[in-house]
């Protein structure tokens, strides 16, 4: 049966193929065959992809992603599309599922989001709830950065604290949405924002949120 992670990851391998590997991206300074050489990184690097939460690490991650960002960019896609290799941690569903789902989605978004014709998924309600589940463990570790207080809140009321302090600024929107906010895509993302104007202002600004 498939998983959100695995219909994630064949959604944006389909995607990288079908633009190309000079697209833009909505991650700063990557084109597609960037962003497909880090998801490739992450998965089978493990000893570079640490840096990414390991700031002594930096060298090791930039010489792999220009080792495997100089690879064919038809390779890069079959590895998205395989997946990790056979002894990775990755192979376990469950660790899949909680690791990529946001991995995945996000970054399919980056791809589409940042070209002048794209047009909102329409998810339906039990894969928004599954976003929502993840992005109320992870709220405050992506909004630990924010320079204002943050709530993230559904439609139907549903709040989560991302980040504790004055003023506070509400984000509403779809659980998807609310996790492009979250993970730093704020202007990429369709949320509308209560609070001070100043805040807001400063929210949209920031570098700091995701993780």
């Amino acid at each position: 049966m498939s998983t959100f992670a695995q219909r994630e990851r064949l959604l944006l391998a389909d995607l990288l193929e079908a633009e190309g590997p000079e697209a833009p991206t909505l991650c700063e300074g990557w084109r597609t065959r960037d962003l497909a050489a880090h998801v490739v990184v992450r998965e089978r690097r493990p000893d570079a992809a640490a840096a990414m939460l390991i700031k002594q690490l930096g060298p090791r991650l930039d010489k792999a992603m220009e080792e495997f960002a100089a690879k064919p960019y038809e390779e890069l896609i079959q590895l998205i599309r395989t997946g990790p290799p056979r002894f990775s941690p990755f192979q376990l569903k469950q660790i899949d599922e909680a690791s990529n789902t946001i991995e995945f989605y996000v970054h399919t978004e980056d791809v589409r989001r940042a070209q002048p014709d794209w047009t909102p998924r329409e998810l339906d309600r039990v894969f928004q709830d599954a976003l929502w589940s993840r992005l109320e463990r992870a709220a405050r570790l992506m909004g630990r950065g924010a320079p204002t207080g943050l709530v993230l809140r559904r439609p139907d009321g549903q709040t989560v604290v991302a980040h504790r302090g004055t003023p506070v600024v509400t984000v509403t929107g779809d659980p998807s949405e609310l996790l492009l906010f979250a993970y730093g895509r704020q202007s990429a993302a369709k949320v509308e924002l209560d609070g001070d104007k100043d805040a807001i202002a400063k929210l949209h600004e920031t570098k700091q949120l995701g993780i």
